[in-house]
């Protein structure tokens, strides 16, 4: 007979708990019972174990199932349950539970749940570029330049002066980081004198001045997708700051910005311009030229349009800059009456007011009736 204890007794679950009740009653013991929070206890560090060994065999689907068929005897050997022998083998299998690392307490306890410096990941950067609308709608490649840092030259990057090292710091012993106490509370911390690198630089380089990055202008290739708007932003992975102790580059943000056109507005994936006709060729019909971001483009107006209608070309707008089709292109038709007509356009149009006068059209006529009816029930 198995000497273990019941997995769920162990993780202080019901046998109906769901998953995230199972993981989140390891996460609680995890922390409960966490090396770090209980250095040198032995019999704290044997729950932490037992609490990993119960929640690799009750957190996993399949091995759930042939434990409570089973018990112990359906999860052990190669099938998995035979426990961790090492502290550091739970932080690797379930070091994702707690966002990464392997410490359910982050940076309290350094991270890793290992000891020794941290890497730190190097600072973001950002830069703007103004492009013209027709450069946003059809995408391009510019250059942009950015002010970041780079390893120094002189002491290749050790911040120290002729050839020299860093010596290990003496208030961590070189591990990054720190542990206070406060009663029964140990808070472990970056290390206040060197940062979290674990080194101490007694005779810095002169260029530097210890810093071991110089400052430098460069000039990065901006790919830019067709389709992007104004507001939006562009990562360059990699090319922000460098790490201060190895660790990953931080990026580049770079922010778009597109200049107002003189004849579109947008809209999202549409294209809006406003195009005038004039009274005749919204009565009678036409075709018109009018401008699209590829050329001119001809559109037919119909008979008896009316001022404000919407035309729609299909295809003549932008795209989305995570990719689909393009937008269209929505013409807005106005009628332009002329603030001075000619002689003869006067002529014609005393002409046409007198046809109007005298043949009223049905929609004009019923506003007129309209009208009158209005005045005659509220005199």
């Amino acid at each position: 007979m198995s000497g273990k204890r019941d997995y769920y007794e162990v993780l202080e679950v019901t046998r109906e708990a769901s998953e995230k009740e199972i993981t989140r009653a390891y996460r609680r013991l995890a922390v409960k019972y966490h090396p770090d929070s209980n250095i040198g206890n032995e019999e704290v560090t044997q729950k932490f174990k037992e609490a990993a060994e119960a929640f690799e065999v009750l957190g996993d689907t399949q091995k759930r199932a042939r434990y409570d068929r089973y018990g112990h005897a359906g999860v052990s050997g190669a099938s998995g349950g035979g426990g961790f022998h090492d502290v550091s083998e739970i932080f690797e299998a379930f070091g994702d539970i707690f966002g990464g690392g392997g410490s359910p307490f982050g940076d309290i306890f350094g991270g890793s749940g290992r000891g020794g410096p941290r890497r730190h990941r190097g600072a973001d950067i950002r830069c703007e570029v103004t492009l013209t609308l027709e450069e946003a709608a059809e995408g391009i490649t510019k250059t942009v330049h950015v002010n970041r840092h780079k390893a120094c030259e002189a002491c290749e990057g050790s911040g120290c002066k002729d050839g020299a090292k860093p010596i290990s710091c003496s208030t961590c012993s070189g591990l990054g980081q720190v542990v206070q106490s406060a009663g029964i509370l140990r808070v472990q911390t970056t290390c206040p004198t060197c940062q979290g690198t674990g080194e101490k630089i007694d005779d810095p380089c002169l260029s530097c001045r210890g810093e071991k990055f110089i400052q430098e202008k460069i000039a990065l290739e901006l790919p830019i997708p067709a389709g992007i708007d104004d507001g939006m932003k562009i990562r360059l992975t990699g090319e922000g700051e460098p790490s201060p102790d190895g660790g990953p580059a931080g990026d580049c943000y770079c922010f778009v910005h597109v200049k107002e056109h003189a004849i579109f507005k947008r809209d999202g994936r549409s294209l809006v311009i406003q195009v005038p006709i004039s009274y005749s060729q919204a009565a009678l019909g036409t075709t018109i030229e009018i401008a699209t971001l590829n050329g001119p483009h001809k559109l037919t107006i119909p008979m008896g349009t009316q001022s404000g209608e919407l035309f729609r070309v299909q295809g003549k707008g932008v795209c989305d800059p995570r990719g689909g089709r393009k937008g269209d292109l929505l013409v807005h038709v106005y009628i332009e009456v002329p603030k001075k007509p000619s002689t003869d356009q006067e002529k014609l149009l005393r002409e046409l007011a007198e046809l109007e006068h005298n043949d009223v059209t049905p929609e004009r006529k019923s506003f007129l009736e309209t009208i009158k009816n209005y005045f005659t029930t509220t005199s």
